[in-house]
C-alpha cells in the first residue's frame, strides 16, 4: 500500500540514513564499552535491581508485539502493522536504556548451573548476545526504509529483521529466568 504523502521527507531521506548508521554503530560500541569498562559510568547510590525483570518485561511485551504486527501485515491491515511496530521499536528503545543503566551500575551475575544445564544457558546466551548486536542495524534500517516508503526494500530485509528480532526478544527472557536465581 503506498500513500502519497511519505512519512519522511525525501529531502530528509539522506540525512535520516547517515542517523540509522551512526546509531548502528553507537549503540553495539556503547553496550560492549558498558561490558568491559562498566565502573567508568558508575553513580554510587543508584537503586537499579528491579531492572533485570523490567528488561524481561519489556523483551516479553516486545516478542508480543512483533508476533501481533507480523499478523497483522499477513492480514493487510497496514495501520494495526505499524503501531505494533512501532511500539515494538518503542519497547526495545526502552529495554536498550534500561539494559545500559544496569549494566552501567552492576557487575554482569554469575551463571551458577552446571552440566547440560550450564551449555544451554551459555548457547542461549551467545546467540543472544551475537544477533542482539545485529538486530540494531536490522531494525533501524528496516524502520528506515518503512518510513521512507521503500517498501519492496522494506519487505526484503523484514524477513530477516522480524526473526532475528523475534529470537533476541524471546532468548532475552529465557536468560533473565535462567540468570535471576544467581542474582545477589
Amino acid at each position: 500500500m503506498t500513500t502519497t504523502n511519505p512519512v519522511v521527507d525525501p529531502g530528509n531521506s539522506a540525512r535520516l540514513k547517515i542517523i540509522m548508521l551512526v546509531l548502528a554503530a553507537v549503540v553495539p560500541l556503547l553496550v560492549a564499552i558498558l561490558h568491559y569498562f562498566p565502573s567508568s559510568f558508575q553513580i554510587p547510590g543508584a537503586q537499579v535491581k528491579f531492572l533485570p525483570a523490567l528488561n524481561a518485561v519489556l523483551n516479553s511485551l516486545t516478542a508480543v508485539c512483533l508476533l501481533l504486527g507480523y499478523y497483522f501485515i499477513r492480514q493487510k491491515q497496514v495501520l494495526r502493522h505499524r503501531a505494533m511496530m512501532g511500539t515494538a521499536f518503542l519497547l526495545g528503545s526502552l529495554f536498550l536504556v534500561s539494559y545500559v543503566v544496569y549494566h552501567s551500575q552492576v557487575e554482569s551475575t554469575k551463571f551458577g548451573g552446571e552440566g547440560l544445564i550450564r551449555s544451554v544457558y551459555y548457547f542461549i546466551l551467545l546467540t543472544h548476545i551475537a544477533l542482539a548486536a545485529i538486530t540494531v542495524g536490522l531494525v533501524l534500517f528496516t524502520l528506515y526504509f518503512a518510513l521512507t516508503q521503500q517498501f519492496a526494500k522494506h519487505r526484503r530485509i523484514a524477513r530477516w529483521t522480524f526473526p532475528v528480532w523475534l529470537y533476541v526478544s524471546v532468548t532475552g527472557v529465557i536468560v533473565y529466568f535462567m540468570i535471576s536465581p544467581y542474582y545477589t
